[in-house]
């Protein structure tokens, strides 16, 4: 098994705690991991990317060919489309529905829309909305983790842990709250497709 994930975003929205998450569950779980540092302008309002690979195996390097992701996970509906070529004809795009405005020249939200709904794998997420439906409007990240989860090869309970460990390290309203997050992150999805219900447990 090798699933490669593309995650972008914009600085400050938590693209690297997204795929710690993730790097973290799928190495309790036993499995390779190998992730490169942040492509981009990390700094508030600059463009974020990163690559995550996970295997059951070797993993020869650290970057996702492009036409090779099997999975897009991002912060925000543009940066989601400016990935598009790292993505198989049979990968998933999952973003974030409310846009990030850090450009004069920032697309209509509606052409952008319609572009990932011309994709044959996406799902848009209201993460915002849900993150403060949740408690805690930092968590949006963690929202993204749970709409992302059903299409990772990683157990659901696998993911809930990590969150539960990191956050632990705050106080129990932010474990409270992510946990929340990440639960409302897998309803849209399930919500968009019924079918997501039964996957991946």
């Amino acid at each position: 098994m090798k699933y490669d994930v593309i995650l972008a975003g914009v600085g400050g929205q938590g693209v690297l705690s997204v795929a710690s998450i993730i790097a973290r569950a799928a190495l309790d779980e036993g499995l390779a991991v190998r992730q490169s540092e942040v492509h981009g302008m990390a700094q508030r309002g600059g463009a974020v990317l990163a690559h995550l690979r996970i295997a059951d195996g070797k993993i020869a390097g650290d970057l996702v060919p492009k036409g090779g992701a099997d999975l897009i996970i991002s912060m925000e509906p543009l940066e989601s489309l400016r990935y598009l070529s790292w993505l198989k004809t049979s990968g998933a795009l999952v973003t974030a529905a409310e846009p990030f405005v850090n450009i004069s020249n920032y697309p209509d939200i509606n052409e952008i829309t319609s572009a990932i709904k011309s994709l044959k794998h996406y799902r848009l997420v209201e993460a915002v909305s849900l993150a403060k439906e949740a408690g805690l409007a930092k968590a949006v990240n963690t929202v993204m983790v749970g709409a992302a989860s059903f299409f990772l090869p990683i157990k659901h309970k696998s993911l809930e842990k990590t969150i539960a460990a990191v956050f632990s390290k705050k106080d129990e309203k932010a474990v409270s709250a992510n946990a929340k997050a990440f639960k409302l992150g897998q309803d849209a999805v399930i919500l968009s497709d019924p079918g997501s219900k039964g996957k991946n447990k």
